[in-house]
């Protein structure tokens, strides 16, 4: 036993010797070396050493160059794009846009859409190469360094991409900027999420460089990339315009730009001018003076002769119109756009503006072109006027308007519906049944006369966008004075009303440019001489206008519901609302009147007197709206400190009184009732016609909902007396106690005090009666209604109250059953057991904006 036990010993040891080497062997081969083997001393040393970076030469010896502001090398067996970097921390303008688009409108991803603009360098930090953006937002507009320096530390810059050398020689490097663009920049993914159309990403199996919009030029170097976004629950708005809603493919554009030279001269806005501007925060300015600055956007413009009152341009303004865009309507968008030549004259520039076709070899992405787009979508949207500026002065480099092609075929259809085509007209002494030959429409040519009209409107509409791309905002006061005196209003057609009761729309559209625009442009590029003041010279701009009672007022008092200044409207004609008013519902009984079958065109079916019945319709929608702006209303201006303008007055009793009796106008059931000769011609649609949200909703479908378009009618009237902020003004500006309670009165008083007899007149006021009490809950329990506001609509509801209780014991069996529904309702709405959300419209209106051009 005892040799035994010696005997094993050894050999333990032996077997943990082996174990011992073996696992020291995998460590070793783990780590790229074997025990014993020669050569693993070089090959660690080797792995030390940097890798040699190759040269260009080297590197691109079979690629293909682009030479320009950014060389580029094409790896067409990589599929790669390759930057070549010679100057570093040189800042040039970086943008992304997509020169294709979606096609819908709600959704927002265009043709042509421009994105963000940045300030970018290209920084080097050893072999990894970054594209930083410059934070533009604060500065220090100071000689100091160290000022400057404080600044440009305390706020963050942002890294929009890396990438790794890839060759290098002399200093000159090339980066793979592959990923760059196959990176959404223009965050695609982010809107159609934002818009609830699904959850999207890049997918890189699917998109590539896309090298037929891939150039370079002297100033500027444009990179374009096709993009293939992937999701799986694909929402409706895609699903109506993607082939393959799953998979969304977009081609995406970047641009790197030479920043322009520092001669230009930055203009400082004025609250008095409507010119669009960049701001920042100067923290290099005195401690008594505000952070802010404002500096406007325009465009780069010298006279060849400084001294001369007229004078060439060193360089004019060209715009190019996109050569898609089918005739007549290039034609029209050209004429337009080069109305603005005469406002450039008006401010000393002889043939300053000018207006092309794009040549076929011009990429409209491209930044040294100024287009006029024509994009196409599958559902009627706005236009856009938008520009690249440089952030750090303001200037435009570059001008690109988008139109969107629907729009125009909106507007037609908008005027088939006030006149039949040439040849065609209804018949004075029965107003649809007969059809009698015309070849003359109230001075309108032999032509398509819906077609000339909406021609005239593209006109406006492409020097409307255009003076965005030149740096001015709407000014929606200007269609009260000077008889439109700006393209930069919304215009509504002007409808005339001839002999025998024709609707005359020979003047519906402007022609030429406006005295605003005139002083507009004098504004913002007159050339003053070096020996006068420029900030005086604009001040005795300023006065010029004054003195001529030029009213500026733009979007943030116009646009919304609750605007309270009567003068500055969308989609308004006039001096007066309250006129105009007056005088559209007498063009809508007209209208209604003669709608019928003769506003067909050969061969259309009888149910699409339906699309042609909303705008007539609603024809009073927008001067409804200016019509409420009197009420609980103020005339205001955008006064600076001794400039003489009246700050604010409040609109006086007189014309809120005759705003309101305008108003209540609308809300009679007579006027709320399509005639039954119409009611009768108005067939559901086709199965194969495209429903959509064009057309009014309803109860009774497939069957024309009449009650549902006179609850819109009413809804539109109602809302915007009983609007939140509006009563509240109200009842916080009246010198009469009672003027508050007393609209209530009145309005309850005219919606429970009709006495019809006709049946479907009745069920009209029923309909009046139920929006006027809906409005009133909403009114009485909306959280931002003031405490007047709130009692005055609680007073409303038992002025209802007790005019139910009348109406329930009537003998009409009708009124009876709809006064104990009101009552029910209001009852349910008093025994609320907390705060209830609004209710949903019953019948949404069906979209008014845009009718043109924004």
């Amino acid at each position: 036993m005892m040799k035994q036990s010696n005997c094993r010993i050894p050999v333990i040891r032996l077997v943990a010797l082996v174990m011992m080497l073996h696992l020291l062997s995998v460590a070793l081969t783990a780590r790229g070396q074997e025990p014993d083997q020669p050569g693993n001393q070089e090959t660690k040393q080797a792995e030390d050493e940097p890798k040699k970076i190759p040269t260009i030469q080297e590197k691109s010896s079979e690629w293909q160059k682009f030479e320009g502001f950014q060389s580029f090398f094409w790896d067409e067996k990589g599929g790669k794009v390759w930057l070549e970097i010679s100057a570093w921390n040189r800042e040039f303008l970086f943008v992304h846009s997509l020169s294709t688009g979606l096609g819908s409108n709600p959704i927002g991803l265009d043709r042509g859409q421009l994105g963000q603009e940045h300030v970018c360098r290209f920084e080097r930090v050893g072999p990894k190469v970054l594209l930083i953006a410059k934070n533009l937002k604060y500065r220090a507009l100071s000689p100091d360094e160290n000022e400057r320096r404080a600044v440009n530390e305390s706020f963050a810059p942002s890294v929009l991409w890396g990438g790794q050398i890839g060759a290098e020689t002399d200093g000159i490097v090339l980066v793979d900027v592959t990923g760059l663009m196959l990176q959404d920049m223009h965050d695609v993914a982010a809107t159609l999420k934002r818009s609830e159309q699904g959850d999207y990403k890049i997918d890189p199996e699917r998109s590539a460089v896309f090298l037929e919009r891939s150039k370079a030029f002297p100033k500027n170097t444009e990179l374009e990339s096709m993009l293939t976004f992937a999701g799986d629950q694909p929402g409706p708005l895609v699903r109506d315009v993607a082939t393959a809603p799953r998979s969304i493919t977009l081609r995406q554009h970047l641009s790197f730009v030479e920043l322009p030279d520092d001669n230009y001269h930055p203009r400082v806005h004025d609250p008095r001018c409507p010119s669009i501007f960049v701001s920042f925060a100067d923290y290099s300015s005195p401690i008594a003076e505000p952070l802010q600055k404002r500096w406007i956007m325009r465009h780069r413009l010298q006279k060849k002769d400084s001294s001369a009152a007229l004078s060439e341009p060193v360089e004019p303004i060209i715009y190019y119109v996109d050569s898609g865009a089918p005739q007549p309507i290039r034609d029209a968008l050209i004429e337009g756009a080069s109305w603005w030549n005469e406002a450039f004259e008006s401010a000393g520039f002889k043939n300053a503006f000018q207006v092309r076709v794009l040549p076929d070899d011009a990429d409209p992405m491209d930044v040294r072109y100024n287009v006029i787009q024509w994009v196409h979508r599958s559902t009627r949207g706005w236009s856009y006027g938008g520009s690249v500026v440089d952030p750090r002065t303001g200037e435009i480099i570059k001008g690109h308007v988008s139109l969107g092609s629907l729009r125009v075929r909106q507007d037609q259809m908008i005027l088939n519906s006030l006149t039949p085509p040439a040849g065609k007209r209804a018949c004075n002494c029965c107003g649809v049944a007969g059809i009698i030959e015309d070849t003359t429409l109230a001075g309108l040519s032999r032509e398509n006369d819906s077609t000339a009209v909406a021609l005239a409107r593209i006109r406006q509409l492409s020097a409307h966008e255009v003076g965005h791309t030149l740096g001015f905002a709407h000014n929606f006061a200007a269609s009260t004075y000077a008889d439109r005196a700006s393209v930069m209003d919304y215009p509504a057609p002007r409808i005339k009303i001839a002999e025998g009761n024709r609707l005359d729309l020979s003047d519906a559209y402007g022609v030429g440019i406006g005295v605003w625009d005139k002083w507009s442009v004098q504004f913002a590029y007159a050339q003053f001489s070096s020996e006068t003041n420029e900030q005086e010279e604009l001040e005795r701009l300023v006065q010029q206008a004054i003195a001529a009672n030029y009213l500026y007022i733009s979007d943030a008092d116009s646009r919304p519901v609750g605007a309270a200044h009567p003068l500055s409207n969308l989609w308004d004609n006039g001096t007066n609302p309250v006129d105009e008013l007056n005088h559209l519902m007498v063009v809508r009984r007209l209208a209604l009147k003669q709608l019928g079958e003769q506003h067909l065109r050969d061969g259309e079916t009888v149910a699409s007197l339906g699309d042609l019945l909303v705008p007539v319709y609603l024809l009073h929608r927008y001067q409804v709206d200016a019509t409420a702006k009197l009420i609980g209303g103020a005339y205001y201006s955008y006064a600076v400190k001794g400039d003489g303008q009246v700050a604010i007055r409040p609109v006086p009793a007189g014309e809120q009184n005759a705003a309101l009796r305008a108003l209540l106008v609308t809300l009679q059931p007579s006027e709320l009732a399509i005639p039954d000769e119409l009611l009768k011609r108005i067939s559901p649609q086709p199965y194969s016609s495209y429903r959509d949200i064009e057309l009014f909703s309803g109860q009774t479908s497939p069957i024309f909902d009449s009650l549902g378009a006179a609850r819109v009618a009413a809804d539109i009237t109602i809302g915007n007396l009983l609007q939140v902020e509006r009563v509240s003004r109200l009842a916080m500006q009246s010198d009469n106690e009672t003027s508050l309670s007393g609209m209530f009165d009145v309005l309850v008083a005219t919606a429970w005090g009709s006495r019809e007899t006709d049946n479907r007149l009745i069920k009209i006021s029923h309909v009046v009666r139920q929006s006027l009490t809906d409005h009133l809950m909403k009114l009485a329990d909306h959280p931002a209604a003031s405490t007047a506001a709130r009692a005055a609509a609680e007073a409303g509801l038992y002025r209802v109250q007790r005019q139910i209780d009348g109406a329930i014991a009537s003998e009409h069996v009708e009124e009876s059953n709809f006064a104990a529904l009101m009552q029910s309702e209001i009852k349910r709405f008093r025994d609320r057991p907390h705060s209830t959300a609004t209710p949903p419209a019953k019948h949404p209106a069906p979209p008014g904006s845009p009718i043109g051009g924004k």
